[in-house]
């Protein structure tokens, strides 16, 4: 995500199924849903309180999805962003931004969703005081400098002043400078409205907050154990909750979620264990959902933690050509993740296929060639860092036994109890190995997949875990911003990834696909491409 203090991580790891030809990927046909009834999901306790402006992770989006509704939603099948709570999102310039909102949107307590709910919310994103998550989102507004104006200072204002009330129902947002993909995140959490109840009391509003969406808090988040929600019968009637309410049964184990869902103990699972990947696609059918992700599985490198062994390209290339995407994608994954073979997802404009060159083709004998003549690495050693609450281990300990074997180099891999202790150390600076990593959408546009993961304000507000820095590429996305023509703006974009290609500060390894599976008991269960379930169309058999 963009600028925010942690990776949009799928806590549990978005883990794949059985090959595409084995695949279904939607309901039966045949199968008809009635209104009402309850049902239970699949569930990774969140990272923090379930706050838009401060929810990085794909735990706490998932239900935040179910809780809230934004100016835009995404296609669950196509991600082309349509109009929400917003009537329209107009701009002549790409700069100045008039938002008109629809009516018949409320807040859970009966207040109603207005021009001043989004402003509340994104003035309070934008302070660093409050050191939301999505901070760095704002920072395009004007007036986003004087409210986060970086460490050791105090913001200077308490509001953005690129923010301006028109009536109840619009508001002008004014960017420092004009970036055609503005209307392209409002979808992302960060720009939720929060009601006045907010304001009271933010962390207590996180344990049970007042949402807008189709469901409602039913009591508070059980940390370690479950949140439950119902059914908001006073949303606007097309988007109506189906079910009468769900609970997100929270687990730490993969395994056991898809045990007690083969159980009927559960009626969806959005995340599959490495140990389904055999059986899943014949055991569930047209009930097996397998899609395309816009997530991205990397290698990280510590560039200013370890510049001795990460500090030349050269280096950094050979590592990634001594990879074998292809063999992990068939041996660990089942021929269900695909090498990637760019920064930007194949599912998102700006994609080009074999965008990395050399660099992502598999040529064990260059690739130590290259090693050697650059210097290797001191000690001839390395550590691999991964998340242990995830099922990470098993590709991780492939991609070590890989740069062994075609580095002659020792590779350890060094599994982390969680991955907060895992980003922790990498924020800290304290791991000086090669880490895993990962990147899921936050809104369809291949500048998603570049500022918020190596831009230099990424390294204090996103996931530039390397601390990579470079002003030509700073210059780049700069360019690609102030671009008012999307189609152009993608091609700059574009240019700004051939920066990152050649620099290699992370190590593209493959692409996630979407995995769920649900019981007979349910019917039009989507995930969309972000892996969030759409819960609010899911209907009891």
């Amino acid at each position: 995500m963009r600028g925010a203090t942690r990776a949009r991580w799928a806590a549990g790891t978005v883990v794949l199924a059985m090959a595409m030809t084995a695949c279904g990927g939607g309901d039966d046909p045949s199968a008809e849903g009635r209104m009402g009834g309850h049902i239970t999901v699949r569930l990774s306790e969140p990272q923090h309180g379930l706050v838009g402006q401060n929810t990085g992770e794909s735990e706490g989006a998932e239900v935040l999805h179910a809780l809230f509704t934004g100016l835009v939603a995404y296609d669950n099948r196509t991600s082309e962003p349509k109009l929400a709570v917003a009537e329209s999102i107009e701009s002549t310039d790409s700069r100045t931004w008039t938002i008109k909102l629809k009516d018949g949107y409320t807040f859970h307590n009966g207040e109603k969703v207005d021009a001043q709910s989004f402003v509340r919310a994104w003035n309070w994103g934008a302070n660093q005081e409050n050191n939301a998550e999505a901070m760095g989102f704002f920072s395009k507004i004007e007036g986003s400098d004087e409210l986060a104006p970086g460490k050791g200072k105090s913001p200077t204002a308490k509001e953005l002043k690129g923010l301006k009330i028109v009536d109840s129902k619009t508001f002008v947002v004014t960017l420092k400078a004009p970036f055609s993909q503005f209307k392209n995140m409002l979808g992302y959490n960060a720009f939720y409205p929060l009601p006045k109840a907010f304001e009271a009391d933010p962390q207590k509003f996180g344990e049970a907050p007042i949402g807008n969406g189709p469901f409602q808090m039913d009591g508070k988040w059980e940390h370690n154990k479950q949140i439950k929600i119902k059914k908001y019968a006073k949303y606007p009637s097309d988007g109506r909750a189906k079910l009468d309410g769900v609970t997100f049964k929270i687990y730490d184990n993969l395994d056991t979620a898809y045990a007690d869902l083969q159980a009927g103990k559960l009626q969806i699972v959005d995340k599959l264990p490495v140990t389904a990947l055999p059986t899943v696609s014949q055991e569930f059918g047209e009930r097996y959902i397998y899609k395309p992700e816009a997530s991205i599985g990397y290698l990280g490198l510590p560039l200013e933690a370890n510049p001795e062994a990460f500090g030349k390209p050269e280096i950094r290339k050979a590592i990634s050509m001594a990879i074998d995407r292809d063999a992990i994608a068939k041996s660990i994954f089942n021929g269900t993740r695909k090498p990637a073979d760019d920064f930007i997802s194949p599912i998102v404009p700006g994609y080009r296929k074999g965008a990395l060159g050399e660099a992502g083709i598999f040529n064990p004998v260059k690739a130590r060639e290259l090693f050697q003549r650059a210097g290797g690495i001191p000690g001839n050693r390395m550590e691999l860092g991964y998340d242990a609450d995830s099922d990470n281990k098993e590709w991780i300990e492939a991609v070590a036994a890989q740069l062994k074997a075609n580095l002659g180099i020792e590779v350890t891999p060094k599994p982390f109890p969680k991955i907060g202790d895992m980003l922790n150390a990498l924020k800290a600076q304290k791991f000086e190995g090669a880490f895993r990593t990962g990147w899921a959408m936050d809104y369809p546009a291949a500048e998603d997949y570049l500022r918020p993961v190596f831009s230099k304000e990424a390294i204090a507000n996103g996931s530039n875990f390397g601390h990579y820095k470079s002003e030509e590429f700073e210059a780049a996305l700069a360019a690609a911003d102030r671009s008012t023509d999307p189609a152009d703006s993608t091609k700059l974009y574009q240019k700004a990834d051939d920066i990152v290609i050649r620099d290699l500060p992370y190590i593209p390894v493959f692409t996630y696909m979407s995995a769920a599976a649900y019981t007979k008991a349910v019917t039009h269960v989507e995930v969309d491409a972000q892996g969030r379930m759409d819960l609010a169309n899911v209907q009891i058999t």
